[in-house]
């Protein structure tokens, strides 16, 4: 699971995340919601020590995460990642895998490329991919690793309504990770997500998705 205490990140003498607790259980899907600006990236590279932190801590799977321990338990697809455009998708996907291992799990490969319809493209140079192409090669690679924890930030950004459908499908089918998610979409967390985190001033209050949904329809908004 993950569990933030008293996480607290300071630019230029704004506080963006002021004293943050979230716990999100195992095998939880939460979403993070805020305003363009009100820190949800900030909080994700703060979880994971990409941006040091003026104060707090963050534990991973029952670890006190510093940096580069994350990787252990945790898989993390950031919204803008790097493929290489004149490899192929296998190419990439064993690419990624050879970072993490030794000796790389062939069957496991080609389960994921399975798992995101991209199989039979496997072997087209990933510059021809479309957007959503990108987005479910770069989920692959990220449940390659079958971790615990996934971490992902604004997964359907830019995709077209076919391609949010696509990677929505893959997320909705990860029944056994504990997944936290930045997002705007409500459409989106309401077929996901069990819970909504919501950042504003940098403060954290945890909500059910029906919850969340009963406040922005009292007037709340975000």
């Amino acid at each position: 699971m993950i569990e933030i205490s008293g996480l607290t990140k300071t630019f230029q003498k704004k506080k963006v995340l002021d004293d943050v607790h979230l716990v999100v259980e195992r095998n939880e899907c939460c979403a993070l919601v805020g305003r363009n600006g009100a820190g949800k990236s900030t909080l994700i590279h703060a979880m994971l020590s990409i941006l040091p932190v003026n104060s707090g801590t963050v534990k991973l799977n029952g670890v006190v995460n510093t940096k580069n321990n994350w990787k252990k338990s945790v898989a993390y697809l950031p919204e803008k990642f790097q493929l290489y455009p004149h490899l192929t998708g296998m190419e990439n996907i064993q690419f990624f895998a050879e970072l993490g291992e030794k000796k790389v799990n062939e069957k496991r490969i080609e389960e994921m490329l399975g798992k995101v319809s991209l199989w039979d493209d496997r072997n087209h140079q990933v510059k021809g991919y479309s957007k959503g192409m990108l987005q479910r090669l770069g989920l692959a690679i990220m449940l390659y690793y079958d971790t615990e924890i996934l971490i992902l930030d604004e997964p359907t950004s830019g995709l077209d309504p076919m391609g949010r459908e696509e990677v929505l499908a893959i997320l909705k089918s990860l029944t056994d990770k504990t997944v936290f998610l930045s997002s705007h979409h409500m459409d989106e967390i309401k077929q996901i997500c069990s819970h909504v985190a919501f950042l504003e001033n940098g403060k954290i209050t945890k909500y059910t998705v029906d919850d969340f949904t009963k406040k922005l329809t009292l007037g709340g908004s975000y």
